[in-house]
């Protein structure tokens, strides 16, 4: 089976080169050239875009905004969008999201970032004092993935001639009362058609998240190559005991690439890169990849169009379009319901 490939990019202004020389890690592209990028990772098969919300080269527009646009010009594409735990409500990031997941027709995600709280549920949390990135972020996915359980397609009736628009009976308030907040729900619209959005979490995420942190609400688990091996049998017994298999979440291996080595001339590069890559998902049992190229636009679609082809078997193409959902994409099944 073909590995699952999504993409991590930046979408904003590069900073000026400090002097001790360019910042590692990817840089971000205009808003243009995102548009470019977008479509070259339809064209390649990709599945998601993440959206970058900080890093290192520049400064990143908001990833919600940047989803919303780009799944307005590509559709058939998944967008993932970063959010930080600081200063991002949970209620408010939950309704963010589930807005973009309605948009694009089930193909949202949020990757969410570990980090401090924000100024509204730091007014009303049980435990004021309560610390621990690990630890807010495994409530935080919590809360988002019961938001989004809250008011049921089903609850949705639109029954002009009885005069019933939603059977409030099934919309439930969440209830949530923990360390960090306190949230009563429901959400004031239907679920997704996916089930829920789709939580991803990077394990290299300030080096505070672990297997134990995301097993109860990831679906997709992030890891760099320092922390890849052995991360399979590690989430595989932490989900069993969260009471989930590890067939409900991709574990991915988090690649960075110099999208300038891969232009004219390049094809050679590309195929020992993937070969080596697929050598290293194989010994590591991961399901996919993250590509983070570095570079302009141009160095960006010049990777996506160079690696991810040598990266998939041809002899799995589908026969059949795209996959309606970013699950579907993802290799994921259905949600189970979360229980409180």
């Amino acid at each position: 089976m073909s590995p699952v490939i999504q993409l991590a990019l930046a979408v904003g202004e590069p900073a000026a080169p400090p002097a001790a020389g360019p910042a590692r890690g990817p840089v971000p592209v205009p808003l243009t050239g995102a548009v470019a990028v977008a479509a070259a990772a339809r064209e390649a098969g990709i599945a998601a875009i993440r959206l970058l919300d900080e890093v290192a080269a520049g400064h990143a527009l908001d990833p919600t905004v940047v989803a919303a646009y780009l799944a307005g010009l590509h559709d058939g594409l998944g967008y993932i969008a970063e959010v930080p735990t600081t200063h991002n409500a949970p209620y408010n990031t939950a309704r963010r999201v589930l807005s973009l997941d309605r948009a694009t027709g089930g193909l949202a995600g949020v990757a969410l970032r570990a980090g401090g709280g924000d100024e509204v549920s730091r007014a009303t949390a049980p435990a004021p004092r309560a610390a621990g990135p690990a630890a807010r972020w495994a409530e935080y996915a919590h809360v988002l993935t019961r938001l989004w359980e809250s008011f049921p397609r089903a609850a949705l009736i639109g029954d002009q001639q009885a005069g019933v628009v939603v059977d409030d009976a099934l919309v439930r308030p969440i209830g949530h009362e923990g360390a960090f907040y306190r949230v009563a729900g429901p959400l004031d619209g239907p679920s997704s058609v996916q089930g829920r959005p789709v939580v991803v979490a990077d394990l290299g995420d300030l080096d505070v998240l672990d297997v134990t942190a995301v097993a109860r609400s990831a679906d997709v688990v992030v890891v760099g190559r320092k922390r890849a091996a052995g991360a399979d049998a590690a989430l595989t017994e932490a989900l069993r005991r969260a009471g989930r298999s590890r067939q409900e979440v991709a574990l991915l291996g988090r690649v960075e690439i110099a999208g300038d080595d891969l232009g004219p001339g390049g094809a050679a590069t590309a195929a020992a890169l993937a070969g080596e890559l697929r050598d290293w998902a194989g010994e590591h049992r991961l399901d996919g990849f993250e590509l983070v190229p570095t570079g302009s636009a141009d160095a960006v679609v010049t990777a996506v169009r160079a690696l991810t082809p040598r990266l998939t078997d041809p002899a799995d193409a589908p026969a059949s379009p795209r996959p309606l959902t970013l699950r579907a994409a993802l290799g994921l099944p259905e949600p189970a319901a979360v229980a409180a």
